[in-house]
């Protein structure tokens, strides 16, 4: 939906003098980008009063008076769901906010006073800052369109690890005996693709990330549409060209069809609308639930943020580029629930996530973009704490299992490296999910938020 053109054309002054930034939240299902978002609306919106933001310095040094809630940019997308996952994280027992659904907005007006007063400094200015929240199953789709669908093809062919092959077994013996070349079977195309539907969903709940369509897994709307009604072939051995110049009923030509709508009607405009117009860019990693999970996922979702990556226009920032092609000047790369692993584990942990994204970080650090890695919990679930054993002082974490029990545990040690055959074999690393704390204050408790914020947009609150 259009917006009117008076927000527009203030839209438009406000990035021509560089007081508005779009700030992705990139981050894949269950990498904590609701918990982000809501802990950064808490903490901008409790500067100056109860927040700790020691490491924001326009918060340290008393300057940032706080942040407003806007109305929305677009009238047409519904708002962050933010006073629903404060109200979750406040009940009794706290509960975290309920996964993304759906598209939101949120805009926030941030005023501070510069930290350099002259003839053409306001004495007090502000910054807009423009959040936007998605599923995370649905960013798995934008690598789609540097695919046709023979390519693709290929490319799910090469996913073929024996647990996540396991997870697919029905679909792949159902699809065994399917001749791409004949006529296509309606009913039968149906029935394979919610068997594929299905293996995507275990592939998920066993923990997997590179699962693609993203919307079989969250259709939202298009629940039981023919566009959510296709497939992979696997072991395509026919060349190309003949297989495309089949008549358009064979199962080859519907299937690439049906690809290709997906494609440009389903992925494109959520691309278009949305992706290809931030200025910022954090990408949430939920490193240590890929660790927990063993090799062939950990491999899993470095792959698919290797290619996730390449989705997005980095480059510097002019005003034309501001107005009219925006492009991400600064990112930064976040391992989510620091609060899993005790505080001597965290530097391991950045370590661990730069090993991980080895690849897109040597792109992005040629063509000079500023890059930070850090671990962070957006909203505290543990307390550190110390016990002792046999003589020594050992770290440990209290927290509260999401089933209610109390307990004081040592998740183990995290490699600094991307793990070996023999870390795998004597995995010692183990770390249960916790319910987040209880707390009667109004600014959430947290890990590096203040660290995040400050990289993020610091440099435009000076």
């Amino acid at each position: 939906m259009r917006q009117p053109l008076s927000r527009e054309l203030s839209n438009l002054l406000e990035r021509g003098r560089d007081r508005q930034l779009r700030l992705a939240v990139t981050g894949l299902s269950q990498a904590g980008k609701t918990a982000f978002l809501t802990s950064l609306v808490n903490q901008l919106r409790h500067a100056g009063v109860e927040a700790q933001l020691d490491l924001l310095p326009v918060a340290r040094e008393g300057r940032l008076l706080g942040a407003q809630r806007l109305n929305q940019p677009d009238l047409g997308v519904p708002r962050f769901p933010y006073d629903p996952g404060m109200a979750a994280l406040r009940d009794t027992p706290p509960r975290w906010p309920e996964p993304t659904r759906g598209i939101s907005e949120l805009r926030l007006q941030l005023r501070y006073r510069p930290a350099q007063q002259g003839w053409l400094t306001p004495d007090i200015a502000h910054l807009t800052l423009d959040l936007f929240d998605y599923p995370g199953e649905w960013l798995l789709d934008l690598p789609l369109l540097q695919h046709d669908f023979y390519s693709w093809c290929h490319a799910q062919a090469q996913l073929e690890g024996p647990h996540r092959k396991a997870l697919f077994s029905e679909w792949l013996t159902e699809i065994e005996h399917l001749d791409p070349t004949a006529e296509a079977d309606e009913a039968q195309l149906a029935t394979l693709a919610e068997a594929y539907a299905q293996g995507l969903r275990r592939a998920k709940q066993a923990g997997f990330s590179d699962l693609q369509p993203g919307r079989f897994l969250l259709p939202g709307e298009l629940d039981g549409a023919p566009v959510l009604q296709f497939f992979p072939l696997p072991a395509l051995r026919t060349p190309k060209e003949t297989l495309e110049a089949l008549p358009n009923t064979s199962v080859y030509a519907t299937l690439a069809t049906r690809f290709r709508y997906y494609q440009q009607q389903v992925v494109r405009p959520f691309y278009r609308d949305h992706f290809r117009r931030f200025d910022r860019q954090i990408v949430l990693v939920d490193v240590l639930g890929a660790l927990n999970a063993g090799p062939e996922r950990f491999e899993d979702l470095s792959r698919a943020l290797r290619q996730l990556m390449q989705s997005f226009d980095y480059g510097k920032r002019s005003l034309l580029t501001r107005l009219f092609a925006p492009k991400i000047d600064r990112l930064a790369i976040a391992a989510t629930k620091a609060d899993h692993v005790t505080p001597d584990q965290h530097g391991n942990v950045v370590l661990l996530l730069e090993a991980l994204l080895a690849e897109p970080l040597k792109d992005l650090r040629f063509a000079d973009i500023p890059v930070k890695a850090l671990s962070l919990a957006a909203i505290r679930a543990t307390d550190a704490r110390e016990v002792l054993h046999e003589g020594k002082r050992t770290p440990a974490l209290k927290g509260t299992t999401l089933e209610g029990e109390e307990v004081l545990v040592y998740p183990g040690d995290v490699p600094s490296r991307l793990p070996k055959a023999d870390f795998w074999q004597q995995q010692g690393f183990d770390f249960p999910s916790f319910r987040p704390m209880a707390t009667d204050a109004e600014a959430l408790s947290h890990i590096r938020m203040d660290a995040a914020i400050d990289w993020l947009i610091g440099d435009k609150l000076k």
